[in-house]
């Protein structure tokens, strides 16, 4: 579910829409592939929540964990007029992020690392990206949990 957090960032802008990203969408060429543009964005961190790998998934999940913290990026999606402060200029921000709804959930299990993923999944996840565009142009296509399991057969990470 999405939810507005606040957290800690460099830069920030007027008339925008922040979303703090914290897994897949960390990764520039997924953001290309879904947007055909990647928004501008900060270095964020997100306080008193936690990032976990989900079993038989390749993207993360954030709870909230007291005294951890999960960095990230807050995308900017400017509606308006942008201004923005130096980077070493930090103040919180108010941003929305998709934090996992069950905090007892068996399939959460040791912390997820972006770059591990890079390695073992993005080349795959970027491929299923584009066939989800390419759904989403052409609906007559197969379904996005069709698309997914065709990538990701094994169930376990």
């Amino acid at each position: 579910m999405a939810m507005p957090l606040r957290m800690s960032a460099s830069g920030t802008s007027q008339g925008s829409h922040n979303v703090f990203v914290y897994g897949s969408l960390l990764a520039d060429e997924v953001v290309q592939v879904l947007l055909n543009r990647v928004p501008s964005s900060s270095p964020a961190t997100l306080p008193d929540y936690n990032r976990f790998s989900i079993k038989g998934r390749v993207y993360p999940a954030i709870l909230p964990v007291e005294n951890k913290k999960v960095l990230g990026r807050v995308c900017v999606f400017i509606l308006e007029v942008s201004v923005l402060y130096p980077e070493d200029n930090l103040e919180k921000l108010q941003a929305y992020a998709y934090v996992w709804d069950n905090k007892n959930d068996p399939d959460l299990y040791e912390d997820w690392d972006f770059e591990k993923w890079k390695v073992a999944h993005m080349k795959d996840f970027i491929e299923m990206t584009k066939e989800f565009v390419e759904e989403v142009e052409h609906p007559e296509s197969k379904s996005r949990v069709e698309t997914y399991n065709s990538f990701y057969q094994s169930g376990e990470p």
